[in-house]
């Protein structure tokens, strides 16, 4: 491995350690995480289902050792061949439909040419804002400038602010799983969920209905995405401070760090620039025209990368830990593999099937991740979370099973008042 693979290596997880106790230590030219922190080793809990839940207690170490120094090769080239191919399917889809759909004689078939054409766009969005999040996190090439340049061209027309988003994400990756440090879809507590319905008691609260999860799940889909990068929902909370405080178009936000500043408002800038792109093509070619090409698909991203998101790190085997338990291993572990078939794999670019070994070493380019997926699956063993459900049973599951986190030694496992699984009341263990 390079040296330039082992400073990227280690940084990835630098500031995650810092708050365990933690310092990176160094083999020959392999950056390694020493964890000096009191935490337990042979902890298990029980997850949801009533499974017991091993916690796992390998290092970082036995992590990068496992992967092949091939894996870690960034090639531009490739990476920008990804961005023109999924460019050039937009354009076409773009020109065919705008060229010949409007002259389908029924009006059903042609609104559901329009609908297919809009969910396409949808797709291929969501491609170029995972290749944009390659370039957040230094896996698109060895060029520093050209990734920021690329990511923020390409997040800008998604009408996300670059360089916010990559520091905000660059800590969720640095304390995923960790209750008080990670920054999105952080769960509630037992007390903060019965806090928030106004209640002392589990004793005291009825399970939700379908209908009210459906809602929520609906106003998450829809518009969670963008609440996240105004106020901060879902992620931790800082009480007593107004959503401007805590938003990613703030170049003062609490969230970031002082020497961020200006690099925010290079952000802000680029979501300027798309939003007077989008008056001009609005004014220009009018209202459907800037529908069915930009908003509905813009919509759609939004919903994909919510959809992708949630469902990596919530599900009812997936842990979460309190600070005295946490360690880069254990958060990095706590995340899930799931199956999207061709689109995961050819659209999407793998950010779903390869998850889990995205959050140990985040700079792999996802064209060598399932590569070194396979590797690191040899080291985590039964640690290593996968699943080929369905995804949309996984979303509805997770909506209904997993309302908050409770546990007694420092690993929180998700609890419900729905009547799914384990009872948060009596904690019974299924036989």
């Amino acid at each position: 491995m390079s040296s330039a693979t082992t400073s990227s290596v280690s940084s990835s997880f630098n500031s995650g350690a810092a708050a365990s106790s933690s310092k990176i230590e160094r083999k020959g030219n392999v950056a390694t995480l020493s964890t000096s922190a009191g935490y337990q080793t042979n902890l298990t809990a029980v997850d949801t289902y009533g499974n017991t839940f091993q916690v796992p207690d390998y290092t970082i170490k036995d992590i990068l050792s496992a992967i092949p120094a091939h894996c870690y090769q960034r090639r531009l080239l490739q990476s920008l061949f990804y961005v023109f191919r999924d460019m050039t399917c937009m354009v076409v889809l773009g020109y065919l439909a705008n060229n010949y759909v409007a002259d389908i004689p029924s009006p059903y078939l042609r609104f559901a040419a329009w609908a297919g054409y809009v969910w396409m766009q949808g797709l291929f969005g969501t491609g170029l804002w995972v290749l944009a999040h390659e370039c957040g996190h230094q896996a698109f090439s060895d060029y520093g400038w050209v990734n920021d340049l690329v990511g923020w061209i390409l997040h800008s027309y998604l009408l996300v602010p670059y360089f916010s988003w990559k520091f905000s994400h660059g800590k969720h990756h640095k304390a995923t799983g960790h209750l008080t440090r990670d920054m999105v879809f952080v769960p509630k507590t037992k007390e903060q969920f019965l806090k928030a319905r106004g209640f002392d008691d589990l004793e005291d609260l009825l399970g939700d209905s379908p209908i009210y999860s459906l809602t929520q799940l609906i106003v998450q889909q829809t518009f969670g995405w963008i609440g996240y990068l105004f106020a901060n929902l879902s992620g931790q909370k800082f009480p007593g401070k107004s959503w401007w405080q805590v938003s990613h178009f703030n170049p003062s936000s609490l969230i970031f760090e002082k020497k961020d500043y200006y690099y925010i408002l290079l952000s802000d800038v680029g979501i300027l620039v798309q939003a007077t792109v989008i008056y001009l093509w609005y004014q220009n070619f009018g209202a459907f025209n800037f529908a069915v090409n930009y908003l509905l698909p813009y919509f759609l991203v939004n919903h994909w990368l919510v959809f992708i998101t949630y469902l990596q790190h919530s599900d009812p085997q997936m842990p979460h830990y309190e600070a005295h338990q946490w360690t880069f291993a254990r958060g990095a572990a706590a995340t899930i593999d799931r199956e999207f078939g061709f689109v995961g794999k050819h659209i999407f670019h793998d950010i779903i099937e390869t998850h889990v070994l995205h959050h140990y070493v985040s700079r792999i380019p996802f064209y060598n991740a399932r590569e070194a997926s396979e590797a690191i699956k040899k080291v985590m063993g039964i640690h290593y979370q996968h699943s080929d459900e369905n995804m949309w049973v996984s979303l509805w599951k997770s909506a209904r099973w997993c309302q908050f986190v409770d546990g007694k030694n420092g690993v929180m496992m998700y609890r419900n008042t729905n009547g799914f699984g384990v009872d948060p009341k009596k904690e019974t263990v299924k036989k």
